[in-house]
């Protein structure tokens, strides 16, 4: 048996009047293995075998890119029971509990799951819990004390420090939302190579593509993870329709186990807060925020881009990191006195990880050029202090004043964003509006 704090968890204690239960969890993956997500399935198909009501689709919540303790992905799950009765209740808790202990990641340190059970309404308070623990950084004494208060049951994993996530799944309002159809392998298939068909997934793109997004990045295929996860590939949309339609489209030379589809918060800038100005922004949290380029980005070791943003209160380095590739060329072209909203998040080394700018005034770049002759050709140096010859018709002039001439300048004003594979789960992909 885990150490399992169960003091506000007895099986029995059931709230007789009330059959609407939902169900959190988070924290059960780990590096090495394994998916809340792909748990979540197991477990609510287990729930329908056995006669217990699921109501509506999973949710998958992410929650803060860059909170210090987090699994892979920051995704936390939910779903609602309806059930009928305590003998139902108590059940349905008790198959829920041994899948998550037996399912999760427990011999990694870092992997430390939460599984919560809620029956009441989801209440203002727990929404602003939810989006406190997208966009900043919630302790788990915190997530502990407003369990107390809304009586929700906690099951604490060895730390438990995922019931922070379980709960803000529960919570978490989704006024803007995708989906995303998630297939999964057989278990005979972790950590072999995928057999997804990448002819199929650039035909199914160009059949669905907006109502699905972020299928290729540069004709690659980007549904696919890289990690031994039970993932297969993800497609993420606007609809539910839309997932499941592409997911027809899409050819596998291997088996799929199970499919679902989720509906979530990913690709809807939910972790972004407006800064007032570059001095209020925190550690490990996100932003949208105005200022302007300070001086010429400069290529470091490993080929990521840097710049400094500045603006009345003080200035943060910007960061287009290696793994966005292209994005970076464009970094690349920013001038100072350029004038940029940033969006992105804070890291450990108070870098500020770019997601996508928009470029909102350029500034005006000059050259200096030798002057023109009357006869329309460029003059040439004559000498130190000789003045200017033309080339073409010999004709000098004495003056050794460069023209000065405006650039024009390739980079135009508008928004520009990391591709798909640099993309955080997070971010608002601008095929989806702005």
């Amino acid at each position: 048996m885990n150490n399992i704090d169960t003091a506000n968890s007895d099986f029995n204690s059931v709230n007789s009047d009330s059959f609407k239960v939902y169900v959190g969890m988070d924290d059960t993956d780990s590096a090495s293995g394994m998916c809340t997500t792909y748990i979540c399935c197991v477990i609510m198909d287990r729930l329908k075998a056995c006669g217990f009501r699921v109501d509506g689709p999973p949710r998958l919540i992410r929650l803060n890119p860059f909170a210090p303790y987090k699994t892979r992905g920051n995704g936390a799950v939910s779903f609602k029971m309806v059930l009928k009765s305590e003998k139902e209740i108590i059940n349905a808790k008790k198959l829920i509990f041994d899948l998550v202990n037996e399912l999760s990641v427990m011999e990694d340190p870092k992997t430390n799951p939460g599984l919560v059970f809620y029956e009441g309404e989801v209440t203002p308070e727990l929404q602003s819990f939810a989006l406190k623990t997208i966009r900043t950084i919630v302790k788990q004494a915190e997530a502990e004390k407003l369990a107390d208060k809304l009586g929700v049951e906690l099951f604490k994993f060895k730390k438990g420090r995922g019931i922070i996530g379980s709960l803000a799944a529960i919570g978490c309002p989704l006024d803007d939302v995708t989906y995303e159809l998630l297939a999964y392998r057989d278990p005979a298939n972790y950590g072999k190579k995928r057999l997804v068909d990448a002819e199929s997934v650039r035909e199914m793109n160009r059949k669905t593509y907006p109502d699905t997004f972020d299928n290729l990045d540069e004709g690659y295929v980007a549904i696919t993870p890289h990690t031994p996860c039970p993932v297969l590939y993800g497609i993420r949309g606007e609809t539910e329709d839309a997932v499941l339609e592409a997911h027809k489209l899409v050819n596998v030379s291997e088996p799929i186990e199970r499919f679902k589809v989720f509906i979530t918060n990913q690709h809807t800038d939910m972790h972004l807060q407006v800064a007032g100005n570059i001095a209020k922004m925190e550690q490990f949290q996100c932003y949208i925020v105005k200022g302007q380029v300070k001086d010429l980005p400069v290529v470091i070791e490993g080929g990521h881009v840097i710049f400094t943003l500045i603006d009345e209160s003080g200035e943060v380095e910007c960061a287009a990191y290696e793994p966005t590739k292209q994005f970076r060329e464009l970094v690349r072209q920013l001038f100072p006195g350029d004038q940029l909203i940033v969006y992105g998040g804070i890291g450990r080394k108070g870098t500020l990880n770019v997601e996508k700018i928009q470029i909102i005034n350029l500034a005006a770049l000059y050259k200096y050029v030798n002057p023109l002759c009357e006869c329309g050709k460029r003059m040439k140096s004559a000498g130190t202090g000789k003045g200017y010859k033309c080339p073409q018709c010999g004709n000098k002039i004495r003056n050794d004043a460069k023209e000065k001439v405006k650039v024009e300048r390739t980079l135009k004003k508008g928004f520009y964003e990391v591709p798909p594979s640099a993309r955080r789960h997070l971010s608002k992909p601008l095929v989806r509006g702005t």
